[in-house]
């Protein structure tokens, strides 16, 4: 996207907010409005997605052509956003904070294609907010309004404000009641500005005193989330209500950012589907050779932004878009929509640019080759797998599953997003998870040791390694991660040097030949506690020496001390503390720069010498207790 055109101001004011039907109780339901609630210690607890609402405003402004600077503030729990849109209309301004379905995004002249259009978003971070306050500046006047747990505390009624720009200033505060001993992550928060940022072209964010701009939208995103080298120029499609970014790398799978009207898409939904299709097709028809769709994407990362006329989400969350009929156009599905936009502009870009086509028909000739080279071994794996699914001993699977259709039912829903698989080694950790999990969630796989490295080799070895292959079949992706079947991918092992050498052999794997799997945050490693210190009356456990110093010296003298070698020595009926609504989880992340195939080299490949000189430098002996 160029700068944005300014767009023909659309009249917004009193009578743009509409008032739809009274008020429903968020503080009791909050998983409707905000999907789970969360700590902060994961990118899609809500307490980010209480920023990305008061933000979706500020954006929406900016899409309608007004206020390019948007401020953002985090500090020790606190939120301020400032922006220079139009501000709310202050005749309303309270009623459109505090009341459900009030809003102005009822009203399609006001609001085209904004993100915010069930009237929910602000209303929601007031209920769960201990301190929520709001300031509309307008035309030289002002009103401030100040809530607590979504009630009015105080209301200036409007006021003179001669000298501040127009727009809207939001304050809130999280509530712990709601939210427990949260923590702002500024990693999780930069990452979501700069989505807002990719997708904006011009929109000027300024984060704790950090300015985040992107001048070329979706060629910003791959260039700077990639984390393989592009085997040519990534291709770089505008048009109106939507872009595109593509290109192909030697890593296996295929890597989707998808957006709908700036809100990020985690799940896809049917625009990812229909570019995943279209792009394909338009591939094939271009070389017209008998090409296979998995061979032409296999390696593809890609970037998609459209705009939609009144999208339907399948979450408030917004995190899947379930849209099929209506299209930017407000004509064509969006189906055709991408379709068509595809067939027109990538066909000539390929017609135009001889050497990025020569490279792509290359990468996709290998992809071809290697495919042929594994199908007897990957039939059969197949076939292997299908029976084993009937009666897989190394899986004990739980009832729902995050590749479920979600419906009404919020408790339900709830179920399909905590769907958990834990992947444990040998009988001992496997029986102890087992008998404790919840069966609803919680799945386990079962390890028979150490699984093989994989670092250098080809996917043959996926179908070849009978544990690999399972492994693969119970996530359900082999063909993507679309389909997967657990939200959670969690390495349950030992803390000790054979667990943590299982841990990063299960990465590798990942990294290798799944890395979307770990790049959308679906992997996890489980923190089980090192050390039990009770006496008579309480028991702690403990996940550090830190922890156990403090523990010690909380229960007074002599307490007991029990220190755990291993996941099996945990009784189940202890386990289930560790698995259960205390769980902790580090979640394994990727960026740009940790240069993924060094490390992969580094820690898994040949070069033994380094390796050794890197752990005696770094060699911690730890003394007993």
């Amino acid at each position: 996207m160029e700068e944005l055109e300014i767009v023909q101001q659309v009249d917004y004011g009193d009578s743009n907010i509409i008032t739809l039907e009274g008020l429903e109780h968020v503080r009791r339901r909050p998983g409707m409005y905000i999907g789970k609630l969360g700590d902060g210690s994961h990118a899609d607890d809500g307490i980010y997605v209480l920023l990305k609402e008061v933000l979706d405003n500020c954006i929406d402004e900016y899409r309608m052509g007004m206020g390019k600077n948007v401020e953002v503030r985090v500090k020790d729990g606190h939120v301020e956003v400032r922006d220079y849109g139009r501000g709310i209309p202050l005749g309303k301004m309270v009623d459109a904070v505090s009341i459900m379905n009030t809003g102005g995004k009822y009203d399609s002249k006001a609001f085209k294609k904004s993100v915010g259009l069930n009237g929910v978003g602000t209303k929601a971070v007031n209920a769960l907010s201990s301190q929520f306050v709001v300031q509309s500046y307008r035309d030289g006047q002002s009103r401030r309004a100040e809530f607590v747990q979504g009630k009015l505390q105080t209301d200036t009624d409007i006021f003179a404000e001669q000298g501040s720009e127009r727009g809207t200033y939001v304050y809130f505060v999280p509530d712990k009641e709601m939210f427990g001993n949260y923590v702002y992550k500024d990693e999780y928060i930069e990452t979501m500005l700069r989505n807002y940022a990719y997708l904006n072209t011009g929109l000027s964010i300024n984060f704790n005193g950090k300015r985040i701009l992107s001048r070329n939208g979706l060629l910003d995103l791959l260039n700077e989330n990639m984390t393989s080298d592009p085997l040519y120029p990534i291709i770089h499609l505008k048009g109106e209500d939507i872009e595109i970014a593509f290109t192909h790398s030697d890593q296996y799978g295929e890597e989707y950012y998808s957006f709908v009207n700036g809100q990020h898409t985690t799940q896809g939904g049917t625009h990812q589907s229909a570019f995943r299709e279209a792009v394909a097709r338009t591939i094939k028809e271009f070389y017209n050779k008998n090409q296979e769709f998995t061979d032409i994407r296999n390696g593809i990362i890609a970037a998609i932004a459209i705009s939609v006329e009144e999208p339907v989400f399948e979450s408030q969350t917004k995190t899947k878009l379930g849209s099929r009929d209506m299209s930017p156009t407000g004509g064509l599905s969006v189906n055709k929509f991408i379709s068509d936009f595809l067939k027109k502009e990538l066909d000539n870009f390929l017609h135009r640019n001889n050497e990025t086509s020569e490279i792509m028909l290359q990468k996709i000739q290998d992809s071809e080759k290697e495919r042929k080279a594994i199908a007897g071994v990957t039939k059969l794996a197949r076939e292997r797998a299908k029976k084993v699914n009937l009666h897989n001993k190394k899986l004990r699977d739980c009832r729902f599953h995050f590749n479920d259709t979600l419906t009404k039912d919020e408790k339900k829903n709830e179920l399909i997003e905590n769907s958990s698989l834990f992947i444990t080694e040998g009988d001992s950790a496997s029986g102890s998870i087992t008998k404790s999990r919840d069966v609803n969630t919680q799945a386990v796989f079962s390890l028979r040791g150490k699984p093989l490295n994989s670092y250098g080799l080809t996917k043959k070895i996926v179908y070849e390694n009978e544990e690999f292959n399972l492994l693969q079949a119970a996530l359900n992706i082999e063909d993507g991660i679309e389909g997967l079947r657990y939200n959670k991918v969690i390495v349950a092992t030992d803390a000790d040097v054979d667990g943590m050498h299982i841990r990063l052999l299960l990465i590798t794997f990942f990294l290798q030949f799944f890395p979307d799997l770990i790049k959308k945050g679906h992997v996890y490693i489980l923190q089980t506690p090192l050390f039990r210190v009770r006496n008579k009356k309480e028991t702690v456990y403990c996940y550090s020496e830190e922890e156990r110093l403090a523990a010690m010296a909380r229960l007074g003298t002599n307490p007991e001390i029990t220190r755990f070698k291993g996941l099996g020595e945990i009784s189940p009926d202890e386990f289930k503390h560790f698995i259960g609504k205390d769980i902790r989880l580090d979640q394994v992340s990727l960026r740009k720069e940790d240069a993924v195939q060094d490390l992969l080299s580094f820690y898994m490949g040949k070069n033994t010498s380094d390796r050794q000189t890197f752990i005696i430098d770094n060699l911690v002996v730890e003394e007993d207790v």
